[in-house]
């Protein structure tokens, strides 16, 4: 199975992933970005691409390649990515649902008020390509090629892991880390989206 958790920056994709990881026995992040970086440190700037999602090239290699995982890994894949072309999501996880690939598929969604408050404690203020992403990136995911949805706003980040897998019918296993743990790893997770070890 797949659980592609799609939403715009910020709304907690990659900190719901990680921690999914953690509740669910047999469980794997994978990140289609590492090979956006790929691409983009290796291609020219002079003919370089504004969004590594526009090269076929990175949409063609991460489907053929959650394809051989998906096939052969018995565990869960959890995607925290965010997606709002139709015609890419068609080639990535249409392709994939095609091939028999069975794919829960989620949306984080909030208000542009709840983005904007999250991505001020990324640092990422009203100049940064995050928060200029965001009117179009909300919008486009509104639309039903990008069901189901899941409004975060006034929930914690424990509601939303619960939340997706009650609608994937996983079981998780007890998070018995104390508070101080926890935090720890959701920080770390934080620290990892802001580019430093990627």
């Amino acid at each position: 199975m797949i659980i592609w958790i799609n939403g715009t920056f910020g709304s907690g994709k990659s900190t719901t992933a990680y921690e999914l990881e953690r509740r669910i026995e047999d469980s794997h992040v994978y990140d289609p970005e590492r090979f956006g970086y790929v691409l983009m440190r290796n291609v020219p700037r002079e003919i370089a691409l504004g969004d590594f999602q526009d090269y076929a090239l990175w949409r063609e290699a991460n489907y053929r390649l959650l394809k051989q995982v998906a096939e052969q890994y018995r565990g869960v894949l959890i995607i925290p990515m965010t997606l709002t072309n139709e015609r890419y999501f068609e080639e990535i996880v249409g392709r994939l649902k095609t091939d028999g690939i069975e794919i829960k598929h989620f949306t984080l969604s909030a208000s542009k008020e709840t983005i904007e408050k999250r991505l001020k404690k990324r640092l990422e203020g009203k100049n940064s390509w995050a928060h200029e992403q965001m009117a179009g990136r909300l919008e486009s995911l509104s639309k039903e090629t990008f069901q189901e949805h899941i409004q975060t706003d006034t929930m914690t980040i424990d509601e939303v892991v619960e939340t997706i897998a009650r609608l994937s019918n996983i079981t998780l296993l007890p998070d018995r880390r104390p508070k101080i743990k926890k935090l720890i790893d959701r920080l770390s997770t934080g620290i990892k989206e802001f580019g430093i070890f990627k």
